[in-house]
Order: structure tokens, then C-alpha cells, then sequence
């Protein structure tokens, strides 16, 4: 098994079609990329501790690759905006993917460069990629949020 956290957005969404892909085997939704140990979701709405809302997929690369994840990843929100989407604004709402080795920093680039060249956007994307730091965990009450309450979304 391997991991691999995003972000891009609310995390609920993004937690939901992860883990509707064959070869995800857990998800769990937290914070990374900030300067504070163990944040509350009231800590980070409030921009000050700069964490970023995240999804730490656990998956099975026999079953689905990274770059498959990175696919969906960049179909899953707009990688254009910073700090923002949809209506949710904040660098906790920030694009980015967090690597745990060299070959996944150097396939997310690779494929970020692909996408800004796809012409699927008009603008560049804003994404960051970087190395993972540590995953805090969010509160149970945001662990599969949108599927304890029967929620359904379209992604794409």
C-alpha cells in the first residue's frame, strides 16, 4: 500500500470521489502544510495556521497508479484559483499535492505540466506541489461527512 494526500478544497467532496476509485483502500480528511501541532478546524478557518483541508488516500498501486489519482485529482476542482472554491475562500481551500518519495514529486509535476498544457482551463494552474509534512487527522465529525449523511455529488 502506498499514500498520497490532496488538496483541493473542502475536504468532504474530495473525500467521497476518492474513495469511489478502485484501488483506494481508506481515506481519512485532516490538515497539512502548516505551523501549528494538532490545529482544530476552527484554527484553520481561520488562515492563520496556514494548513490546507487535505485527503490522505491509502491505495493499492497494483490496483490503481498514482498518476491515475493525480488524473482525477485535477478533474475534481479547479486548479486555477488560489486559495479558493468555488464559493469557499481561504488557503486552507488551497490546490496542492503533497508527495511522499521523488517519483511521486516527479510524476505530479510531470503531470501538472500536462494539464496546464490540455488547454481544460484558461487560466495556468496555481497548484502546489510539495513535500508531505505532518497529516493531523480532522475531527470524526468530518470523517466521511457527505457519505454518513446519504450526500451524493457529480465529479467529473
Amino acid at each position: 500500500m502506498e499514500k498520497a494526500t490532496f488538496a483541493a478544497g473542502c475536504f468532504w467532496g474530495v473525500q467521497l470521489g476518492f474513495d469511489k476509485l478502485d484501488g483506494v483502500i481508506s481515506s481519512v480528511v485532516g490538515y497539512m502544510g502548516g505551523h501549528i501541532d494538532n490545529p482544530s478546524y476552527e484554527a484553520v478557518c481561520t488562515g492563520r495556521t496556514n494548513h490546507a483541508e487535505v485527503v490522505e488516500v491509502t491505495f493499492d498501486p497494483d490496483r490503481i497508479s498514482f498518476d491515475q489519482l493525480l488524473n482525477f485529482f485535477w478533474q475534481s476542482h479547479d486548479p486555477t484559483t488560489l486559495n479558493r472554491q468555488g464559493p469557499d475562500c481561504g488557503s486552507q481551500y488551497r490546490s496542492a499535492v503533497y508527495y511522499y518519495s521523488d517519483q511521486q514529486k516527479n510524476t505530479a509535476k510531470k503531470s501538472r505540466t500536462e494539464w496546464n498544457a490540455s488547454g481544460s482551463w484558461s487560466d495556468p494552474i496555481v497548484t502546489e506541489i510539495t513535500d508531505a509534512a505532518q497529516f493531523w487527522p480532522a475531527e470524526d465529525y468530518h470523517q466521511k461527512y457527505l457519505e454518513k449523511r446519504n450526500i451524493t455529488i457529480s465529479c467529473h
